[in-house]
């Protein structure tokens, strides 16, 4: 056999078969190839384009391709594959760019052989073919159909592999070109969305990622509406409607292998400012200063990524308003903050704070107190009370700050 199917020796139940009987089949061919296309058409309403010649081109050529090669092994069981088989292959090909599962081939491939022996029994008497050798030939079919669905399985997995590396391409560039500045026109992003089979959302947001690098790499599975790039040189996210219902709780555990910062939400035409926002936490992250042991959504982080901008500033502000507690032990002074951040975030009312804190609201007063007498009257001061916040905020959140119970 000069050339075999899918590089393999196929069953031959054909040779099986009187090799005198292909001179009785030949001349029958094209007419059993017009009702087969026929049935088929009929049968199958994707396969009927009155107006598409190239494609009814091809319908025939692998219906009478099919044809003539059965009737070729028929005569010559060791006759090459590859003619009918490169013809089916393609067809797998076209199924897959046209959409469709290979369900549907299955019953074209059906139907055709159901007209062929329907005309084969009818004409066995005329030709005086015996029961055994019906036999045979049905078993012949069926082994021949299995050898071209193989081929047109071939065919289709190769454009459905050929396909998603081309919507992977596109999607990739889709992504550069949401976190591109300035921004790109907005029909430039509506016409490759389209391309890349992404629907543009109202809101996205950016997420920056780097390794953990004590454990082994492997590539996150996310969901198929985010967009991802963990290969470029800053692996990076595009997640659509970040605010959904459950959805930082869909990304988070599939990110465990990598420190991940979420930046804030935005319009679709601001993606590359949340994408800034996100290349500011991940430095703080590496640094402890904030959390990486799970997401970082920017949008809880904004005093820490405002003051560390510039670390000078975070120094020199928290050396001015924190001054009154360096002469408090440092247990008690931890506690004295973190009230103060809480009365601060809850406009001093006792019973919030406790309940943030978790301690009794008097535990809650008696520290007030405390801090009054340190802080005086600029405690209650509007543009004071703004610094205040900002700096324990980060102050807070550093890791030299020990973590003792309130």
């Amino acid at each position: 056999m000069t050339t075999t199917l899918g590089e393999r020796s196929p069953l031959k139940p054909w040779a099986g078969v009187p090799s005198e009987l292909s001179d009785v089949f030949r001349p029958h061919l094209d007419a059993l190839a017009e009702e087969m296309i026929e049935e088929i058409l009929a049968g199958i309403p994707e396969y009927s384009r009155p107006q598409d010649e190239e494609y009814a081109r091809l319908v025939r050529l692998a219906v009478e391709g099919a044809l003539r090669q059965f009737v070729d092994l028929i005569m010559d069981p060791e006759s090459s594959w590859e003619p009918v088989a490169a013809v089916y292959r393609e067809i797998g090909w076209a199924e897959a760019r046209e959409g469709r599962s290979l369900d549907i081939l299955q019953t074209s491939l059906r139907l055709g052989a159901r007209v062929a022996w329907r005309r084969l029994a009818a004409e066995s008497e005329r030709y005086n073919i015996s029961r055994g050798t019906l036999a045979s030939i049905a078993e012949a079919i069926f082994a021949f159909l299995d050898e071209i669905a193989r081929a047109a399985t071939e065919g289709y997995t190769k454009a459905r592999e050929q396909e998603a590396g081309e919507l992977e391409h596109r999607r990739r560039r889709l992504l550069d070109l949401l976190l591109a500045e300035p921004p790109a026109a907005p029909q430039a992003v509506a016409d490759l969305a389209r391309l890349a089979q992404w629907r543009v959302p109202r809101e996205v947001a950016a997420v920056v990622l780097y390794e953990r690098r004590q454990q082994p790499f492997s590539r996150p599975r996310l969901p198929p509406d985010v967009l991802a790039d963990v290969n470029r040189r800053e692996p990076c996210l595009v997640v659509p409607d970040p605010d959904g219902p459950g959805r930082g709780r869909v990304l988070e555990p599939l990110l465990r292998d990598w420190v991940a910062a979420l930046g804030p939400t935005v319009r679709v035409e601001d993606a590359a400012r949340s994408l800034r926002w996100a290349r500011e936490a991940l430095p703080l992250a590496r640094r402890g200063i904030l959390p990486a042991d799970r997401l970082i959504r920017c949008a809880d982080h904004m005093p820490a990524l405002v003051m560390f901008k510039d670390e000078e500033l975070v120094r020199t502000v928290a050396e001015l308003r924190l001054a009154p507690l360096n002469g408090v032990r440092p247990r008690h002074r931890e506690r004295l903050m973190r009230t103060l951040l809480a009365c601060l975030q809850s406009g001093f009312n006792a019973t919030e704070v406790a309940g943030r804190l978790h301690v009794h609201p008097q535990t809650v007063r008696y520290r007030l107190h405390q801090l009054e007498e340190l802080f005086g009257e600029g405690l209650y001061d509007p543009e004071a009370r703004l610094e205040l916040e900002m700096v324990l905020a980060v102050h807070l959140t550093a890791p030299a700050t020990s973590q003792s119970s309130d």
